[in-house]
């Protein structure tokens, strides 16, 4: 019960000084330590929901670790404190890894110490006494003289002040949030370079061409999303440059806009997968910035950081090959939502997320492969990491029971930065038939692919493979998305009725 007291205490702290909540830095922290492998199980086990989860789980195992502490014969000075003073520890030592909080930071974690040594000390020396009394009466009584009546009605009262903490906590944190959002900017600047065609979003029965910010995937390292205003934002671009930059939100505002229609994907999504999106980014060229900047010879690498301190690293090369590299600012007309990276993130077409799409981007350096290592290769992770050639099927659903007779089958394709070519489609062992592809907008977008189909009664399956534009036909052998991404076949069982 105290423990709650300390959590509800601490996370409205935060909410009020506006710092990272306690359980959010543990959490990240506890992120930041978990193997690679066990990342990729919650990823694919719990998809979006991982951080919710986490937060679950840390709130059980305080509530467990209070349990135990209360029903323990350790003295009471340890009983009063230790549960609390372990939260406040871990959640002042998870802070002071983050990057930007300063002192105040600390203060949200110490309340919840202080208010959850009260709070256990007033509900557990009573019961602690009173259990004693039960078994020794004459050596023993309950030094505040207080009945069981009394220790409930106590106990109900924490316990009720945890609940109404934690209430105001999240109302002033929703709050908080709100302030954020409203004070995005309304409108993005006029585009330079448009180059996105208009869409027949009819093509495919079920997904659309432009994925909406809403539907877009989200994997990340971020437990909570560091909100931020673009007065308070800046970008500094150095390292091994000529001339080092600093980019205000108006700085980037007032450059040449460019807008692209760019299909991103994450290195853990599996075959068949919805970790995979295309949108329209808008935003300023990472070519344009480095020839500003000067590149000297010796750079091999752009290392980009986040507001929360994740980080990525991929050649320079890449940013300065004829692809549309882009800091955004933009996505599908509107400002950047905060989940995909407002103020400005990192868009760099070909490769997979985990060494290039840096979200709440704060600074870019020009470096060594031996100076700087990005967050995940670490991890055990491939240091290069170009978009696999793939293919899904969206239409049948799984186990879907479809009426006989003329049915289309949909999905999509995609080569980031290579192109979709054909896209062939089996049903059961039967030869293989090209299906009709979507309108090919660039190399960088996927291809919707359709194909009508004469169905028969009975258990089928369905098979979809794709050929990009360097000739490459997509492997049937199936792998998992460690080291470097997924590969394989994409197939699904479903039943034609009569």
């Amino acid at each position: 019960m105290s423990g709650g007291f300390a959590v509800a205490i601490g996370i409205a702290a935060a909410a009020v000084l506006d710092t990272p909540s306690p359980i959010d830095a543990v959490g990240s922290s506890f992120i930041d330590r978990t193997p690679a492998w066990l990342k990729e199980w919650a990823i694919q086990t719990f998809g979006t929901a991982d951080k919710a989860v986490l937060r679950g789980g840390i709130f059980t195992v305080l509530a467990v670790a209070s349990a135990l502490l209360g029903a323990t014969g350790v003295d009471r000075l340890r009983r009063y404190v230790s549960g609390a003073v372990v939260f406040g520890i871990l959640g002042s030592v998870a802070i002071a890894e983050r990057p930007g909080h300063g002192i105040t930071s600390h203060i949200a974690p110490w309340l919840g110490i202080v208010s959850g040594a009260v709070a256990y000390a007033v509900a557990t020396d009573h019961w602690s006494a009173q259990w004693w009394d039960r078994r020794t009466p004459h050596e023993s009584r309950a030094p505040l003289g207080w009945d069981r009546r009394r220790f409930f009605r106590t106990t109900a009262t924490i316990g009720a002040a945890a609940a109404a903490t934690g209430i105001v906590g999240r109302v002033v944190s929703q709050q908080r949030r709100g302030d954020y959002v409203d004070a995005v900017p309304n409108a993005l600047p006029a585009v330079d370079d448009p180059s996105t065609p208009l869409i027949d979003e009819g093509f495919h029965p079920t997904e659309p061409f432009v994925t909406p910010a809403g539907d877009f995937y989200r994997i990340d390292t971020a437990l909570s999303i560091p909100y931020t205003t673009v007065d308070k934002w800046s970008l500094s671009i150095g390292g091994l440059v000529d001339e080092p930059l600093v980019l205000t939100y108006d700085d980037l505002v007032a450059r040449p806009q460019v807008e692209r229609m760019i299909t991103i994907c994450c290195v853990s999504n599996e075959v068949g997968g919805r970790y995979v999106g295309n949108a329209v980014w808008q935003g300023v060229l990472l070519a344009d910035l480095l020839d500003e900047v000067g590149v000297r010879p010796e750079a091999e690498q752009l290392f980009s950081r986040s507001l929360d301190g994740w980080t990525s690293g991929f050649p320079i090369e890449v940013a300065r090959d004829g692809r549309d590299a882009m800091i955004a600012i933009g996505m599908n007309g509107d400002s950047l939502p905060f989940e995909h990276g407002f103020p400005a993130r990192l868009i760099v077409p070909g490769l997979y997320g985990y060494v290039s799409a840096t979200k709440w981007l704060s600074s870019i350096e020009l470096t060594t492969w031996a100076d700087d290592v990005g967050y995940w290769v670490p991890l055990g992770w491939s240091r290069l990491a170009p978009i696999k050639t793939q293919s899904r099927i969206d239409v049948p659903r799984i186990g879907e029971r479809v009426p006989a007779g003329r049915f289309r089958l949909a999905g999509v394709a995609w080569a980031t930065h290579t192109g979709i070519e054909r896209v062939e489609v089996r049903i059961d062992e039967g030869e293989w038939q090209e299906a009709e592809l979507s309108r090919d907008v660039s190399d960088d977008t996927w291809r919707q692919w359709v194909l009508d189909w004469d169905a028969k009664p009975g258990e089928h399956r369905v098979t979809v493979r794709a050929t990009d534009r360097s000739g490459y036909v997509q492997t049937s052998e199936q792998r998992a998305p460690a080291p470097d991404g997924a590969t394989g076949w994409h197939s699904r069982k479903f039943t034609v009725t009569d």
